[in-house]
């Protein structure tokens, strides 16, 4: 019996790391700024870089910057962006979804800058999303951690 405890347990922890290998999105608390490697990503045909000030964001203000290129790295300078930052509900510590928006504006060669404002510490989805006519010509999602 005791060798067949064994041979579940070995079993389900093979399924589990294989499920788990290769399909997970890595973490992107790494590079956030320019002061480190950027969190970059091609979606759609465009790069979407991502970056903010502080480094991690913390809980309050914080200004995002994104970077939207197409894919010969032509800045894209004629695009709406937005940061969208959420948190799931936590029923059991009480607390509701958060949501926050950043509506981003174009500084200069393809790089939009806006103020971000993280109600609280901890791990948030981020969307940041850029459209050109309604129409969204890329998008990209990951998560941060806001000390």
């Amino acid at each position: 019996m005791r060798s067949i405890n064994s041979l579940f347990v070995i079993g389900a922890l093979l399924a589990y790391c294989g499920c788990t290998s290769g399909s997970q999105t890595p973490s992107t608390s790494q590079g956030q700024t320019a002061t480190t490697r950027p969190a970059t990503s091609a979606t759609e045909g465009v790069t979407i870089d991502f970056s903010s000030e502080p480094d991690p964001p913390k809980s309050g203000d914080n200004t995002i910057e994104v970077t939207v290129r197409q894919p010969d790295g032509t800045a894209i300078t004629d695009a709406a962006v937005t940061a969208v930052f959420t948190m799931p509900a936590m029923p059991a510590m009480n607390m509701p979804a958060m949501r926050a928006e950043a509506k981003l504006t174009h500084v200069d060669g393809g790089r939009y800058q806006g103020m971000g404002q993280l109600a609280m510490a901890g791990t948030w989805n981020v969307t940041v999303t850029a459209t050109r006519d309604g129409e969204p010509i890329g998008r990209r999602s990951f998560s941060i951690v806001a000390k």
